[in-house]
């Protein structure tokens, strides 16, 4: 079983957010863990660490005990090095390419099969000879999550992916998030400041204040005013 374990100290350099501090400990294992919490808690910055995209100051990063990120000990592996599949609130996808070039690209294993279930997964058929420029926003997001499926992660990493999405984008995209916490078989890091999104999509809360995990637990964590 996967086993991500995160004990980090990191503070932005130069002027960027003065005075704020990262300290953040906690466990992620099988299904869907949620990193929620207000706006400008660390959220964010603590899945750009855990990916590599930030180095922390204090601590380790380790999956499956083996460490990503250790900062006494000088250790920090850049992120094509960790076998992460991350999707950002952009889909960034190629616009030169085709949806199906967009899935395929980078992906290890290019068979049929592993194309068509991940198709299948996230309802992308129609969509594959498409150019980018004509997917909508949902669409868009949905080919960015296939492509960091098909890279076979050891995990995903997703960065508020619906938060650029109006109401009824975001209400297309959500029952295939959710078929995708029960069926993909890989765990997942899910990032939201959502009450739903985190509700509907998580097996496990951590919710974040000012830089430090206030709690963490189940859906009971899931409160009007945590989000907020």
């Amino acid at each position: 079983m996967t086993r991500l374990t995160v004990d980090i100290g990191w503070r932005p350099r130069g002027q960027k957010r003065p005075g704020f501090a990262l300290e953040i400990e906690f466990d992620a294992g099988a299904g869907a863990t949620i990193l929620f919490g207000p706006s400008g808690a660390g959220k964010t910055a603590t899945l750009r660490c855990i990916a590599g995209l930030e180095r922390p100051q204090r601590g380790r990063i380790e999956l499956n005990g083996v460490p990503f990120s250790d900062a006494e000990a000088g250790v920090f592996l850049p992120p094509e090095k960790r076998g992460f599949g991350v999707v950002f609130q952009e889909a960034r996808l190629f616009p030169h390419l085709s949806v199906r070039k967009n899935l395929l690209y980078g992906a290890p294993d290019r068979k049929s099969a592993a194309l068509d279930e991940i198709v299948d997964l996230l309802g992308v058929e129609e969509l594959l000879e498409r150019r980018t420029q004509r997917l909508s926003g949902g669409e868009a997001q949905r080919v960015a999550i296939g492509r960091a499926l098909l890279r076979q992660p050891r995990m995903l990493l997703m960065d508020e992916p619906l938060a650029n999405l109006d109401p009824a984008r975001k209400e297309e995209v959500l029952p295939y998030l959710e078929a995708l916490t029960k069926r993909a078989g890989c765990p997942i890091l899910y990032v939201t400041h959502s009450a739903e999104e985190a509700r509907r999509l998580g097996d496990r809360m951590v919710r974040i204040v000012a830089g430090r995990v206030a709690e963490t637990g189940g859906r009971e964590l899931i409160r009007p005013a945590a989000t907020r």
